[in-house]
């Protein structure tokens, strides 16, 4: 673990969650399709929220969500999304709710036609980790890029919500498809 005084994009120790999450895990490339499908569904419930308010729900998504199980959420019918509506340990959100459930069902196809939600997901970055150095601040960061616009025009194709360019770009920097921490982060790509 680092140290407090290390400089991060984001996150400290006045936030040890976001800390973690920062030095663990934003840019490590995630391989796991029931860790990908849960990235995408927080990635959509960020929005018009922060990243600090959806992360602090985690464990009560992946409670309320089959612990982010693609093909049991596929399943969920009325009674689910009532429950769902009335967990507070979620963002309760009909839209988002309701997203989620659609896009375990269009996971579950693409996994049908790729053999993994890995495989369909990581060729927007030619399967491999887009590492640059960042920018010196995170405004200055882009908000999408052209692989997270083709992202999102496929997935729109394909039936997914929630997946617009930027929320995509999101996606991209949280498995780690984009490592692009500030350059005066300690975790930093060197070229």
């Amino acid at each position: 673990m680092t140290t407090d005084s290390t400089f991060r994009c984001f996150g400290g120790p006045d936030d040890p969650l976001m800390m973690r999450y920062h030095d663990e895990e934003w840019g490590v490339p995630v391989h796991d399709d029931r860790r990908l499908f849960e990235l995408l569904v927080l990635e959509g419930a960020q929005a018009g929220l922060s990243w600090r308010t959806v992360l602090h729900r985690r464990d009560g998504y992946r409670k309320a969500f089959s612990d982010f199980d693609i093909a049991a959420i596929a399943r969920y019918g009325a009674s689910d999304r009532q429950r769902l509506l009335a967990d507070q340990g979620i963002i309760r959100n009909r839209l988002k709710v309701d997203t989620a459930i659609t896009n375990a069902q269009q996971a579950l196809a693409v996994q049908r036609e790729f053999g993994s939600l890995d495989r369909y997901l990581w060729q927007f970055t030619g399967y491999k980790a887009l590492r640059k150095r960042g920018p010196g601040a995170m405004a200055d960061l882009p908000a999408e890029t052209e692989e997270s616009r083709a992202m999102s025009k496929d997935l729109r194709r394909r039936g997914f919500r929630f997946v617009g360019p930027t929320i995509c770009y999101a996606f991209m920097q949280a498995v780690g498809m984009v490592n692009d921490h500030l350059e005066a982060c300690f975790l930093a790509p060197h070229r």
